[in-house]
C-alpha cells in the first residue's frame, strides 16, 4: 500500500536499489525518482524505495498494512531477477500463497510477494486472478508490467516519452513533470506491457438476468455483501468505518461489527446536520466505538486549497462531498490505518434522484453501468485522495467483484420501486408473469431508491428501520458542506468573471466551480491537467 511511479522501457546507465524506513530515509531515492517520490510521500509515510536498471525504474512510498517489519518495497524473488511495487491490496493472496509457497522462499509475510511469485510462474494470466483493489508495477531483465484493478479503485496515470521508447507512470497527477508531455488515466482492468501494449482484462457484465427472482436477489445481495466485507477485515492494523449514518456505511459498519469488537466508527458533520442524528442513531444501535468531528464554516473555507491539491479535481460536487472526507479521514487516521466505506452502493443500486427520469428500464441499466464504470474518476478519486492524504487505507465493499457482477445481474425494476407502480414484485407474482414489462411497470415519482438493498436487510434488526429506510442524501449535502462552500466561493467570483469565462471556453458549471478551477490552475497549470478532471452527473 502507498504510492508507485517510475519509468518503463527507457534506458539508463546503472543499476541500483534502495529500500529504507521512515526514521532513516535515503534522501536521494535515485535520482530519476526523487522528485514523484516526494511528491507522494503522503500516501506512503512509512517508508520508500526504489529500483533502477537499463529497463525500468521502480519507486514506491509505502503504507504498512502487512508485515511492517519486513514488507518494505520493492519486493524480489529469490534470485532477484524480478521485482514488484504495489499500492493497494490483495483480499485473496493468502489462498494463493497456498498455492505457491512449496516451490518459493516466501521471505515476507505481504500480500506485494505473493503477487511477485504468481506472476513468476503464471505470467500475465496470474495477474487476472488477483481479488483486490491495486495499481502496480513488475520488472525484470525481459519484463515490464504494469496493472490496475478492475475498477480503478487505486489510481494509475501515465505519460509517453516524446521519443516513444517508453513511459512514466505515478499514482497521482502531481507526481509528473507537466514539460515532459501529455498526462493520460491508466485504464481501469488493464495490463500494460511494452510489447502488448494496453490490454483490457476485465469489463462490467452488460446484461441484467430477467429471470431472477425477487427472493434469490435479495438472498445474493445478504450474502455476497457480508462475505465482501470479511475479506476487508483481514488485516495487521487497527481497521475501522465511516459511519455517516446512511443506508450504505451503516450496513457496512453494522456487518462488520458483527465480526469486529468494539468496532471503530467515525463521523463528520455541522453542529445541526441530518447525518448527526441518524450517525448517532446507527452507532447506538450497533455499540461501536463512535468518534465524531463537528466543522466549522471558517476551517472548511481555509481547507478548500488544500483539498484540491490531494484531490486533483475542481468538480464542485466532487469537492463539496472532499472537503467533509478530508476531515474525516484526518480524524480517523489517528486510530486506524484501514477503513471501510460506502462507496458504490448508489451507482450499482440506483440511489441518485436523477435516475427517476430514465423510464425505460434497459435506459436506467445502461445508465448504472455507465456511471459505475466512471467511478474512477469521481467518488472513488475523493475516496482515495482524501484518505492517502492521511496515510490512511479505504476499501470499499460494494466494489467487490462478486458484489460488481450480482449488482449487475439484477433486473433494474428490482432497483427502484416507483410510487406509481406499487410493489411491482407482488403484482407480477401474483399474475404469475415474469417479464420485464410486467415488473417493472411505468416510473413515477418519489420512487425508493435501491429497493433490493433496503428489502435485503429490512426487518432483520440489524439496524433500525429508519436508516433502513432513510433516503439519499449527497455526502456533502447531509453533513451540510454543501451551502457553506457554494456561499463561500460564490462570494470570491463576481457573476462577471463567471460570465466571461464561460465566454472564454472554460467548461464550468457555476461561481463556484469556477472558483476551484482557478485554484486548480494554480497547482497544476497545464490544460493536460483539466483533461483528466472528471464531471458528476448529479
Amino acid at each position: 500500500m502507498g504510492g508507485i511511479c517510475g519509468f518503463i522501457g527507457f534506458r539508463g546507465s546503472r543499476s541500483s536499489s534502495s529500500t529504507a524506513d521512515a526514521a532513516g530515509a535515503d534522501a536521494d531515492a535515485g535520482a530519476d525518482l526523487s522528485a514523484p517520490m516526494q511528491k507522494l510521500r503522503h500516501r506512503g509515510p512509512d517508508g520508500h524505495g526504489y529500483s533502477v536498471n537499463d529497463r525500468f525504474c521502480l519507486g514506491h512510498t509505502r503504507l504498512a498494512i502487512h508485515d511492517a517489519p519486513n514488507g518494505r518495497q520493492p519486493i524480489y524473488n529469490e534470485d532477484g531477477t524480478l521485482c514488484v511495487t504495489l499500492d493497494g491490496e490483495i483480499y485473496n493472496y493468502r489462498e494463493l500463497k497456498r498455492r505457491l509457497q512449496n516451490r518459493h522462499q516466501f521471505r515476507t509475510a505481504t500480500d506485494t510477494e505473493t503477487v511477485l511469485h504468481l506472476y513468476e510462474e503464471e505470467g500475465l494470466a496470474g495477474l487476472e486472478k488477483l481479488d483486490g483493489m491495486f495499481a502496480l508495477a513488475i520488472g525484470g531483465p525481459d519484463t515490464a508490467v504494469l496493472v490496475r484493478d478492475p475498477m480503478g479503485v487505486k489510481p494509475l496515470y501515465y505519460q509517453k516519452s516524446k521519443n516513444g521508447n517508453g513511459l512514466r507512470y505515478a499514482s497521482e497527477i502531481k507526481a509528473f513533470d507537466h514539460k515532459n508531455g501529455t498526462i493520460a488515466e491508466f485504464p481501469p482492468g488493464t495490463v500494460y506491457t511494452p510489447q502488448q501494449g494496453f490490454q483490457p482484462y476485465y469489463q462490467l457484465p452488460q446484461e441484467y438476468d430477467p429471470d431472477l427472482s425477487w427472493e434469490e436477489a435479495l438472498v445474493q445481495i445478504r450474502q455476497t455483501l457480508t462475505e465482501a466485507i470479511k475479506k476487508r477485515l483481514t488485516n495487521d492494523v487497527p481497521l475501522g468505518c465511516f459511519l455517516s449514518g446512511g443506508l450504505d456505511s451503516s450496513l457496512i459498519s453494522a456487518i462488520a461489527a458483527q465480526f469486529v469488537p468494539d468496532l471503530p466508527t467515525f463521523s463528520v458533520s455541522m453542529e445541526r446536520s441530518s447525518d448527526r442524528r441518524f450517525a448517532h442513531m446507527a452507532a447506538r444501535h450497533l455499540g461501536t466505538k463512535h468518534r465524531e468531528l463537528i466543522m466549522n464554516p471558517r476551517a472548511m473555507w481555509q481547507i478548500v486549497p488544500e483539498v484540491i491539491y490531494y484531490l486533483e479535481s475542481y468538480d464542485q460536487f466532487l469537492v463539496r462531498s472532499a472537503v467533509a472526507n478530508y476531515f474525516l479521514a484526518e480524524m480517523a487516521a489517528e486510530y486506524v490505518k484501514v477503513v471501510l466505506i460506502g462507496e458504490g452502493a448508489d451507482e450499482l443500486f440506483a440511489g441518485y434522484e436523477y435516475l427517476e427520469r430514465f423510464t425505460d428500464w434497459s435506459d436506467l441499466h445502461r445508465e448504472l453501468r455507465e456511471i459505475t464504470t466512471e467511478l474512477h474518476q469521481s467518488g472513488l478519486q475523493r475516496v482515495d485522495r482524501m484518505t492517502m492524504a492521511h496515510g490512511l487505507q479505504g476499501r470499499a465493499p460494494f466494489l467487490d467483484v462478486a458484489m460488481l457482477d450480482l449488482a449487475m445481474r439484477i433486473p433494474p425494476w428490482f432497483k427502484r420501486k416507483d410510487a406509481e407502480a406499487g410493489s411491482a414484485v407482488g403484482v407480477a407474482d401474483a399474475a404469475g408473469l415474469a417479464d420485464a414489462a410486467v415488473i417493472g411497470g411505468a416510473a413515477g415519482t418519489g420512487a425508493i431508491t435501491k429497493w433490493c438493498l433496503r428489502e435485503a436487510f429490512s426487518g432483520s434488526g440489524l439496524l433500525p428501520e429508519e436508516i433502513i429506510q432513510r433516503g439519499k442524501e449527497k455526502f456533502s449535502e447531509g453533513t451540510g458542506a454543501a451551502d457553506v462552500l457554494a456561499e463561500f466561493a460564490e462570494r470570491h467570483v463576481s457573476a462577471k468573471d463567471y460570465a466571461d469565462a464561460r465566454a472564454n471556453g472554460i467548461q464550468v458549471r457555476s461561481q463556484e466551480e469556477f472558483y476551484y478551477y482557478q485554484i486548480f490552475k494554480s497547482e497544476f497549470g497545464q490544460d493536460s491537467a483539466c483533461n483528466l478532471v472528471g464531471r458528476s452527473r448529479s
